[in-house]
Order: structure tokens, then C-alpha cells, then sequence
């Protein structure tokens, strides 16, 4: 078994491998490719990322915080139903995002129709939201939780003792929120910051959507529309050193998490939120709900209307038995992944308990690196070595075999999804682990257990929650990824997730409405395991 999981952690890893090995083309035709690279594209790309990553990270970092802190430490009307409400826009994927507000947003749209019938005004009533900043604004809106989750856990757990302590002392409410509350929650902003730009870099559904000039649709453009991948390579090369610091940065921030970790005891559960009336409350119920109905609320009801209308008024109606075809290939396709996903999970985390030396930790920590791997990465890492075997052996039966199992079947899209998504799959069985406690695996080898009945006789029974949530998340996020499975999915076996992005790129935003609309309600099912989590606590 060790072995068989030395290999496929290889194998995972191949993607990286192959992106890297870009730079081991001739030194002059890299450097010359890299200039022209450095003198025409690269500018563009650097300051729209650039442009869009801090404009992302101060609008989650202050949205996400500001209700975290509003929730958690303040007490006003509604704000128990806040409380899970919030998380809402998690199962909202951004481009599905962009897609209704640019149906409900645009110059034909139903809201400056009703404003120009209204008022009598001629021409747009504001710029186009397919635009840099409009972008801006959507990411904010679909990855604050990301944020508003990790302060607030981090909030819970010392936030209300000390600042109930802070208050005894004579402290006022201003004081004991800049010296109080923001200290406590500045690592668990940063790495929220941090997991919401890696979403942002490795997007292409919104990048593409609006026009926007990002590493990860350059990366898409280079290879696909100038055939050059080479420098499709390169510029992923780019986006992963990017991605790289920041997933550094948010394991530091989780690691500075622990100061923040041990409950107050009795002392804390008798401290009370602030409460708060009138003008402040009014204030903490619009910041709260503002959110909620920007981010997830407005988007789906108008993206109910839209397929209404569809059913309705359109020259075919809803196309059900299309729908019925894509919905069954997501579902297959997340099926698969989700089951393998947690098989390798399980096998490397019953190796990694039993301490398994050698290669495999440091190959296992690689894997688990693979959700911070944008999907453009792993697509042109999976992509270039095929086009290399294709080059050293044109015409072979090898070369025709490679071609097929990653361009030509689902097996190169279901391995894209095990690099990218193991990792969700590791960490939840790991945390499973983590529950049993040592002794368990110490008695059962003294009474003569070898390791087959010891994992099937003590570690499946006591690991099953945690399988079924990491098989829940690999589901979940196979049904919403585009990125990758726009590059590799076979021929007729479009998804929901890349129909809904071809209905809309050729602006039939009608009829992506119903597959969109279709992913956020999978989408759901996680928020809503995770609200009833943070309600247990």
C-alpha cells in the first residue's frame, strides 16, 4: 500500500512538474519569449491582477470583518438569523454571480428599464458592471464569508471574555474594539484575505465574462487562441508563485490562530454581547443584510425570473431534456471524483497514522498543496506533457493512447479534479484521524490486529462522518469548478458549469439561468451543514 501511494502522489504531482518544465526549453528562446512576453502581455496582466487582488482583499477583509464583529459582539434584531445568513453567498459561485447582476444590471436589464420608464431618462444610467471594478465588487460580494467564517470563530472563541474584561476595567466601547477586537482577529482577517485571493487569481468564469486582461485568462489565451504553450506555461508559472505566497501567508496566519484558540470557561459564557438600539441597530441590520441580498438573494431570484420567463416566452421553452443530459454528466463527473478523492484521502491518512516514513509525508504535503493550484495550472500542466510525448513520438501508438486518456476521455479530467480537490479530501479525513485517539491503534495491535482488520475493524466505523463530509465537498466543488473542465472535457460531455459559461459568453443569459441556478443549489448543501455546525457550538 505504501507504495501504490508513493505513485499516485507522483502522479499528482505531474501537473506542477510539467508546468515547471516549461523552463527547460533552450535558455535563449526562453529568455527571448520571456522578454517579448515581458514587452507586450505581461504589463497588462500584472495591473489588472494587481488592480483586482487589492481591491478584492480590502473590500473582504472590511465586509467580511465588519460582520463578523457585528454578529459576534453586538446583540441587535435579527441577528441570530444573521448569523447563518451570511454564509449564504458561499454556495453562490462568482461567475454565476456575474451572470445575474449582468442580466439584472445591463442597459436592456429589468432595473434601468424600470428607472428609465420611470423617470423619463435617456442612455445607461450607470457604466457597464462588465468591467474592472464591477469585478471588484462581485468577488467581495461572493468571497467575504471566507473571511466572515474565520473572525468570527476566532471572535467566539476569546472575543466576547475580553472584551467583557476590557469593559470592567473601564474601557469604552471604541477602545475595546481597536485594542480588543481587531488585534484578536488580525491573523484570522489575513488568512481569509489570503483563501479569497487565491479564489480571485484562480478564477476565469468572471475574467472571461467581462473582458478583464488577469494571468488566468492570459493563460487561456496563449494557449488556446495563439497556440503558443510555451508561454502558457510560463505565465502559469507566474500565477503559481503568486498563488504560492499566498497560500504561505494564509498558513501563517492559520498558525498565529492558536493564540486565539482556548475558551474562557464559565467567565465567557457569562459575557453578553453589546446591545444595541436604535440608529446603531438600524446600522448592524443594514451592514448584515446588504450582503445577503446583494450576494445571494437578488441573484437567485433573478435568476428564478429568468428561467419564468424562459419557460414561458421562450421560442422552445425550458430545454429539460438537456438539462436532464448536462446535470447527469456533473453528476457522474462528481460522483467519480468524490469517491476517489476519498479513497486516496483515507489510504494516505491510515499510512500517515501509522507513521509512515520515506517519501510519503513530504509527497503527501505536496498533494495537499493542490487546492491552492489554480485550474488553468493544472490544465496546461496536464496538457504540456502530452503535447511533448506528441512531439517526440508524432504518429505513435503511444503518443495517440496519451492523447486520448487526457484530451479524449473523462479520465484526464477526473485526474485534473484529484489534483485539485485531494487535498479538501485529506484534510477532512485527517481531522477524522485526528478524533481516534492513539491508544485505540496501540490495543488493537496488542491483541494481534494486523493492519487490514485494524482499519476496517477500528478506523472505518469511527472515520465514516468525516468520509461522507469529505466526499460532500469533493461533490460539491467538482460541480462548480470551469476552469479546468473547459480545457479537458471530452466531446459531448459538456457539465453545468461550462454550459452555463457558453450560454452566457454568447450573451443567452436566459438560458443559462436554469444550469446556474442548478449549481447553486448543490452549492447549498454545505452552507447549510456548515450553519447548523456553527449553531451546535
Amino acid at each position: 500500500m505504501r507504495r501504490l501511494a508513493i505513485v499516485l502522489c507522483i502522479l499528482l504531482a505531474l501537473p506542477l512538474v510539467g508546468v515547471l518544465g516549461a523552463w527547460l526549453t533552450p535558455q535563449a528562446q526562453t529568455w527571448e519569449l520571456l522578454r517579448h512576453q515581458a514587452a507586450t502581455v505581461l504589463p497588462g496582466y500584472a495591473f489588472s491582477s494587481l488592480v483586482l487582488a487589492a481591491g478584492v482583499a480590502i473590500g473582504v477583509a472590511l465586509l467580511g470583518g465588519a460582520t463578523a464583529a457585528a454578529v459576534t459582539l453586538f446583540d441587535f434584531p435579527g441577528r441570530r438569523v444573521f448569523e447563518w445568513a451570511l454564509l449564504l453567498p458561499l454556495a453562490m459561485p462568482a461567475y454565476v454571480l456575474a451572470y445575474a447582476s449582468t442580466d439584472f444590471l445591463q442597459y436592456s436589464g429589468p432595473l434601468q428599464t424600470a428607472l428609465r420608464d420611470l423617470t423619463g431618462a435617456q442612455g445607461p444610467l450607470w457604466p457597464d458592471v462588465r468591467s474592472l471594478p464591477g469585478a471588484i465588487v462581485l468577488f467581495t460580494l461572493a468571497l467575504y464569508p471566507y473571511v466572515y467564517l474565520l473572525t468570527r470563530g476566532a471572535l467566539v472563541e476569546r472575543g466576547l471574555h475580553l472584551m467583557e474584561a476590557a469593559r470592567l476595567l473601564g474601557a469604552g466601547l471604541g477602545r475595546r474594539v481597536r485594542t480588543v477586537a481587531l488585534p484578536l482577529a488580525r491573523p484570522a482577517l489575513a488568512a481569509g484575505v489570503a483563501l479569497a485571493l487565491m479564489e480571485t487569481l484562480a478564477d476565469y468564469g468572471v475574467g472571461s465574462y467581462f473582458g478583464l486582461t488577469t494571468f488566468t485568462t492570459g493563460i487561456y489565451k496563449a494557449w488556446l487562441a495563439m497556440d503558443d504553450r510555451i508561454a502558457a506555461a510560463q505565465l502559469a508559472t507566474l500565477l503559481l508563485a503568486i498563488v504560492a505566497v499566498l497560500l504561505w501567508a494564509e498558513r501563517r496566519a492559520q498558525a498565529r490562530l492558536r493564540y486565539a484558540s482556548a475558551r474562557g470557561g464559565a467567565s465567557e459564557r457569562e459575557a453578553r454581547p453589546v446591545r444595541l438600539r436604535g440608529r446603531q441597530a438600524l446600522l448592524a441590520v443594514l451592514l448584515c443584510a446588504l450582503p445577503v441580498l446583494l450576494g445571494f438573494v437578488l441573484p437567485v431570484a433573478v435568476l428564478l425570473r429568468a428561467v419564468w420567463r424562459e419557460a414561458l416566452h421562450g421560442e422552445f421553452g425550458l430545454p429539460w431534456e438537456r438539462f436532464s443530459g448536462w446535470a447527469w454528466t456533473s453528476l457522474q463527473l462528481a460522483t467519480l471524483a468524490a469517491l476517489a478523492a476519498v479513497a486516496l484521502a483515507v489510504l494516505l491518512g491510515f499510512l500517515l497514522r501509522s507513521r509512515a516514513g520515506g517519501a510519503l509525508p513530504p509527497l503527501a504535503r505536496l498533494v495537499s498543496l493542490g487546492y491552492a493550484v489554480p485550474g488553468a495550472v493544472i490544465a496546461v500542466g496536464l496538457l504540456l506533457p502530452v503535447g511533448w510525448v506528441q512531439a517526440a513520438a508524432p504518429g505513435s501508438a503511444a503518443a495517440g493512447w496519451v492523447t486520448l486518456a487526457a484530451t479524449g476521455s473523462i479520465a484526464g479530467l477526473l485526474f485534473a479534479y484529484l489534483v485539485r480537490f485531494s487535498a479538501v479530501a485529506l484534510q477532512s479525513v485527517e481531522a477524522g484521524y485526528a478524533r481516534i485517539p492513539v491508544s485505540f491503534d496501540d490495543t488493537a495491535r496488542t491483541l494481534g490486529a494486523g493492519a487490514r482488520r485494524l482499519f476496517f475493524g477500528v478506523h472505518a466505523p469511527l472515520l465514516t462522518r468525516s468520509a461522507l463530509a469529505a466526499a460532500l465537498l469533493v461533490f460539491v466543488d467538482v460541480m462548480k469548478e470551469l476552469p479546468a473542465t473547459l480545457v479537458l472535457r471530452p466531446f459531448d460531455s459538456d457539465t453545468l458549469a461550462v454550459v452555463a459559461y457558453q450560454f452566457a459568453r454568447d450573451e443567452r443569459l436566459a438560458e443559462a439561468a436554469l444550469p446556474s441556478l442548478a449549481i447553486v443549489l448543490v452549492g447549498l448543501i454545505p452552507v447549510v451543514l456548515l450553519s447548523r455546525a456553527m449553531r451546535a457550538r
